[in-house]
């Protein structure tokens, strides 16, 4: 049996878009007859269709409203093709996904950022929305609701006036956050949310513990799991330092100091734990956390030992 040919990123991107062409709306002969002679230019574009039809099931579970309606918005356009395209590439040749290795819903996602990578984005009425690094959002804008789903790691927003007037709510695994009018930042981590106020407040709710909404004000934070608030603290004043690049920490632990790095670079990043309790001060710039490292060198008795190029520990001296 012939050996199948390697699908490239370009030609999976050429099917996902011919996937929502042809399900967004009642195609006509000239759309189908432009389809059948994209799957004859090349067979890499028919073994790419035949890799969608194999995963029919998938999207029907994942995303069944998936192209459902006529898309005459080009961004949701976009974003649903995006989406096919995440769910092909997750696939790989055999035509299986990675469950373990890609989380779906955050492959999926409206906006995320890879390791080290942060982003700006404007929501429709004006609202700023900054995701960290490693973060991934949902955005769903209605007529009576502008919602936020934060599936994971970090996120800043300043909300705008609405002229519908219509509730800011984040959601992420552990309740929600409605906005009164505000400058907040919210921290989605593995069994916990933490959500920090600038300007104005905030009120949560935990997902499945009853009870009225928790406000946390201005110069505050708050962590929360599903059935479990915790207490009003004061906030970090630098805890959006990374808006700028910076990282910037106050007699914090090293090794809590190196677990915070270590969310900015790709592979394993180490603390001897002989060395764990040490104090570190400083602003710290995020382009290149090889920098950062280096530079513990000159203030504290550490040495760093490179191992490879994703594998970094820091040892006594």
């Amino acid at each position: 049996m012939a050996r199948a040919r390697s699908l490239d990123h370009a030609t999976l991107e050429a099917a996902a878009r011919w996937y929502v062409e042809l399900r967004g709306e009642a195609p006509d002969e000239a759309l189908s007859e432009a389809h059948r002679r994209w799957l004859e230019r090349d067979p890499r574009h028919l073994q790419a269709w035949e890799r969608l039809g194999r995963l029919q099931d998938t999207f029907e579970q994942i995303a069944p409203g998936i192209a459902r309606t006529t898309l005459s918005n080009a961004r949701a356009k976009r974003r649903d093709v995006l989406k096919v395209l995440s769910i092909l590439l997750a696939a790989g040749g055999a035509g299986t996904l990675a469950w373990t290795a890609t989380p779906l819903p955050t492959l999926m996602a409206d906006q995320r950022t890879g390791t080290g990578e942060r982003r700006r984005v404007r929501l429709d009425e004006g609202s700023q929305l900054q995701l960290n690094t490693a973060t991934a959002v949902d955005i769903r804008y209605s007529e009576s609701l502008r919602e936020i789903r934060l599936l994971r790691g970090e996120i800043s927003i300043e909300t705008a006036p609405d002229p519908l007037t219509r509730p800011f709510v984040v959601h992420t695994p552990n309740g929600s956050i409605r906005a009164l009018g505000t400058r907040f930042i919210v921290r989605c981590e593995t069994d916990q949310t933490q959500v920090g106020v600038q300007e104005h407040a905030v009120e949560v709710r935990c997902a499945n513990l009853p009870g009225p909404a928790v406000r946390v004000d201005a110069g505050q934070q708050l962590s929360f799991r599903q059935d479990q608030v915790g207490t009003l603290q004061q906030a970090n004043p630098q805890a959006d330092a990374w808006t700028r690049d910076m990282l910037v920490v106050n007699d914090w632990r090293l090794a809590d100091f190196i677990s915070e790095v270590q969310r900015y670079r790709p592979g394993h990043l180490g603390c001897d734990p002989a060395i764990a309790a040490l104090r570190i001060s400083g602003a710290f710039h995020l382009g290149n956390t090889d920098t950062i490292l280096d530079n513990l060198t000159s203030t504290l008795p550490v040495r760093i030992r490179r191992f490879s190029r994703y594998w970094t520990r820091v040892e006594p001296a």
